[in-house]
Formats: C-alpha cells, sequence, structure tokens
C-alpha cells in the first residue's frame, strides 16, 4: 500500500481523535459554567436569607452587628440547594455535591459540584459515549459595608457601603423595608 494512503489514514484518524478531545473540552466547560451558576445562585439565596434575619434581628438582639460582619452563618442558605439545584438544572446539569458551606478568605462561600446530564458522545475514543464531565465552583459572601464595630447596637449606625454611599440603621426607630437592596449590603463572586 503507498504511503500516501498510511499517511491519510494517521491524519484522519488524529483528527478523530482531536474532534473527540475537543468534545470533551466543550462538556467540561458547559459543566463548569452550570457548576459557576449553581454556586452563585446558592450564595445569592443565603444573602438573601441575610437580610431577612438582619431585619429581624435589629432592634431585638444587641448582637444584630454581627449580622453585618457576616458572624455566626450557621443555618443560613436553607434555599441554598433549591437555588443551586434549580440553575444548575437550567445549565442542563445535576449537583452532585453540594452547596456545603466552606470558608474563603475569613468569608462564608458554598461550594458545588455538578455533572452533566449529557455524555461526551461516540468518538474514536473508547469509554466516551457513557461519560459526565462534572466541574465544581465556589462562591463567596463578602460584606460591602464598612463601620464602627464598637457602636453601640441601640443606637443609631453609620454604614458606609460601597456604591450605594451611606446608610444609617437606627434600632429605636427601624422598619425592615428602609433596608437597602441585599446587593447592597453584600457581593457575591466566585473563589479564584
Amino acid at each position: 500500500m503507498p504511503i500516501y494512503i498510511w499517511m491519510t489514514a494517521i491524519l484522519f484518524f488524529a483528527a478523530l481523535a482531536f474532534f473527540a478531545f475537543a468534545q470533551a473540552a466543550s462538556a467540561r466547560n458547559g459543566a463548569q459554567s452550570a457548576a459557576d451558576a449553581a454556586a452563585l445562585a446558592a450564595a445569592q439565596s443565603a444573602r438573601d436569607e441575610l437580610l431577612l434575619d438582619l431585619g429581624e434581628a435589629v432592634g431585638n438582639d444587641d448582637d444584630w452587628t454581627d449580622v453585618l460582619d457576616l458572624d455566626g452563618l450557621a443555618g443560613l442558605g436553607d434555599g441554598a440547594g433549591a437555588a443551586a439545584s434549580d440553575l444548575a438544572a437550567q445549565n442542563d446539569a445535576t449537583v452532585v455535591a453540594g452547596p456545603n458551606g466552606t470558608t474563603v478568605n475569613g468569608y462564608p462561600g458554598y461550594e458545588v459540584e455538578v455533572e452533566t446530564q449529557s455524555t461526551v458522545g461516540d468518538t474514536v475514543i473508547p469509554g466516551t459515549e457513557s461519560m459526565h464531565a462534572t466541574a465544581h465552583a465556589t462562591a463567596v459572601l463578602v460584606p460591602r459595608c464598612d463601620f464602627d464595630t464598637e457602636a453601640d447596637p441601640e443606637k443609631p449606625l453609620a454604614l458606609d457601603c460601597d456604591g450605594v454611599g451611606e446608610v444609617v440603621i437606627d434600632p429605636e426607630d427601624f422598619d425592615p423595608l428602609d433596608l437597602p437592596d441585599a446587593s447592597d449590603l453584600f457581593s457575591v463572586h466566585l473563589a479564584d
């Protein structure tokens, strides 16, 4: 058999193998997007619950400023699992682990692992037809406001919030509806 036929066959096989790796990379990118979305949804759900906790704590709890510092987040994020699962499903993936509470640089976070619902597909590499891509991501909840941590919790407290300016919370004359949006008090981002 002439050499050019062998060379053509080798090039054809190499092209098919490259295509298989491209399919796997595409599946992995899809899984990572789903994991990122699920982790962000979990942290955003926790952030929304945190704002409700702050509204209940101001004026009723001497340690209400701990909520602003993100101290004692145990029990937060009951809706985080549902939010993470919903966003993963919208990205054709399933949450296989999490959201688990974690700490990143001293701030609370949520770690999620997902698996794609579809497989890599049929390729020249055996076994890929049943392989699912997996990925994990962690989203972190960070306070956006600075304030005097030694302030009297029964007196008005001025918060200096990035992008919003000054927000004053007065425990003596407080209405939870006066609180700014949760995103004004706490930011959510993916961990590095």
